[in-house]
């Protein structure tokens, strides 16, 4: 159930209460208060490098946030940054980041207005590219604005540091990414700019550099990274443990339920619509004793509804439980990670490595005997073998489970 938005003012305590929630750290809350107090509506940005084709749960959680803001009648800004994605972002980086093409750029920009409009209202949101200002920009303009911030202001973040200290090399063009992000808030005149908290630099740049254009500088709300499946590392396609908006309907619900218990109170407060005073109530009838399984199905029902439909997300959820009835899986198992190389994991290793077999010719012989199921499905071939980022529930006879991640190596 959505968080819908009240027909007229919003008073500032209850928006401010609604902006709190999933929220990491505001800078300044007195500012935002002030803002929100004067009645007119923010101008709310949130900038996005279009990487990689799919946006996944993580970027939602972000998405999520600019949707709050349109619901207490706030203008969002949904930047796209295609000029930016051809320099790349160094944040967390311990090595030069390869900068896209200009082609690998808009291939990937093109997917993302189409999926942000699973969350986003349309007639609340302006898509906007920074290759609308920065492509206008001279050599003059751009040396310009490099005047305004410090190389020695640049190496107070965390990456640039440790890389400088230990010798590795920064290239300049690597500088010029914040600095173009923040020159963004310039040009949008944002009041408010969003992002993980991995991003907390670059925001930071953007409110300096809209004090020397002589603008109010902005608030910069920062907010959780989300963890992946494995509830370890941050959610990333390339790390395997990840749920794409876009992947079929049933494929993101068993994704979703094979998440630890939890793991999913932090998917309800960062990608659940619900109040939080309906979470909390959920909270306790587990407490209290009930399956959390449930509460899980609630959860996979939601998120999968909100990307392709309450009808689909049913049908997901009928197939779930079809699958698990057939493999007549416990409620409770062990959970192992499992690393690999790029060529994945073999099965029978696999069940040996999960404690399930004493060694790899038993986990062949059981293969043999039809004794092996992965998912609630009877799997016999001896030469099947699990990708990197699988996720699945392996079964030898009929008490044996574990639920297993396999990571990249």
């Amino acid at each position: 159930m959505s968080e819908q938005h009240t027909p007229g003012p919003v008073p500032v305590d209850e928006q401010l209460a609604r902006i709190r929630r999933g929220t990491e750290e505001i800078l300044l809350e007195k500012e935002l208060a002030e803002r929100l107090a004067a009645g007119r509506p923010l101008r709310v940005k949130a900038g996005f490098d279009p990487t990689a084709p799919d946006l996944h749960l993580g970027h939602t959680v972000l998405i999520n946030k600019m949707r709050q803001f349109q619901e207490l009648g706030h203008e969002v800004f949904f930047l796209i940054g295609d000029f930016t994605g051809m320099i790349g972002d160094p944040t967390g980086k311990n090595v030069t980041r390869r900068p896209l093409s200009r082609e690998e750029v808009l291939a990937n920009a093109a997917t993302y207005e189409h999926q942000i409009y699973k969350i986003l209202d349309p007639e609340r949101t302006t898509v906007v590219f920074n290759s609308q200002w920065m492509g206008e920009m001279s050599a003059a303009d751009l040396i310009h604005l490099a005047a305004k911030y410090t190389v020695a202001r640049m190496l107070e973040r965390d990456d640039f540091n440790k890389r400088y200290r230990a010798g590795q090399p920064i290239a300049i063009h690597e500088f010029l990414y914040p600095l173009v992000q923040g020159y963004d808030s310039v040009a949008l005149k944002a009041d408010v700019e969003l992002g993980g908290t991995d991003q907390k630099f670059n925001l930071l740049v953007g409110r300096e550099l809209q004090k020397h254009y002589g603008q109010p500088p902005q608030v910069i709300l920062t907010v959780p990274i989300l963890e992946g499946l494995d509830g370890v590392q941050k959610m990333s396609k390339s790390l395997g443990n990840y749920v794409g908006i876009n992947e079929p309907p049933e494929e993101m619900f068993g994704k979703l339920m094979s998440i630890s218990d939890e793991l999913m109170w932090r998917y309800f407060e960062l990608l659940s619509l619900r109040p939080m005073s309906e979470i909390e109530a959920l909270r306790r009838q587990v407490a209290e004793g009930r399956n959390p399984m449930e509460v899980k199905f609630e959860l996979a029902e939601e998120l999968v509804g909100r990307f392709h439909g309450h009808g689909a997300a049913r049908r997901a959820k009928e197939a779930f439980i079809a699958r698990f009835r057939r493999g007549a899986m416990p409620e409770q198992m062990p959970e192992v990670t499992l690393r690999a190389d790029a060529q994945g994991l073999p099965l029978a290793q696999a069940l040996k490595r999960a404690g399930l077999v004493p060694s790899t010719s038993e986990a062949l012989r059981m293969l043999k005997q039809g004794a092996v199921r992965v998912d609630g499905e009877r799997v016999t071939g001896r030469d099947v073998v699990l990708p990197p980022g699988a996720r699945a529930v392996l079964q030898v006879g009929k008490r044996r489970f574990a639920r297993v991640f396999v990571e990249s190596a």
